[in-house]
C-alpha cells in the first residue's frame, strides 16, 4: 500500500469518525435522575431536563452541583464511546513508533 493510498484511507476514516461523532448523542443523570442532560459527539450540550423537586432558591449551589456531575458524567460517556469507535476503525492498525 502507497503513501498515498494510506493516506485516502486515513482521510476516509477521519470523515467516518466526524459523522459518527455528529450522530452520537448520549444522556446522562445526576443526583438520582433530578438532573438529566443530553450531549452529542461533540460534547455540546442539547436538552438538560430539571425535575421541579430539586428548584429551591434556598439550595442553588446543590442544583449547580448536580448539572455540572451530569455534564461531566455525559462527557466521560461520550470519551468511552468514541474510544471504542476508534478501536473499531484502526482496527487493530499498527502504527510506527506506537
Amino acid at each position: 500500500m502507497g503513501i498515498q493510498d494510506m493516506m485516502k484511507q486515513a482521510q476516509e476514516m477521519q470523515e467516518r469518525l466526524k459523522r459518527e461523532m455528529s450522530e452520537l448523542s448520549v444522556q446522562a443523570t445526576s443526583g438520582g435522575g433530578m438532573v438529566t442532560v443530553t450531549v452529542n459527539g461533540h460534547k455540546q450540550l442539547q436538552k438538560i431536563t430539571i425535575d421541579p423537586e430539586v428548584v429551591s432558591k434556598d439550595d442553588v449551589a446543590m442544583l449547580q452541583d448536580l448539572i455540572v456531575a451530569a455534564i461531566n458524567d455525559a462527557h466521560r460517556k461520550i470519551d468511552e464511546a468514541m474510544s471504542q469507535k476508534m478501536g473499531g476503525l484502526l482496527g487493530g492498525l499498527r502504527l510506527p513508533g506506537m
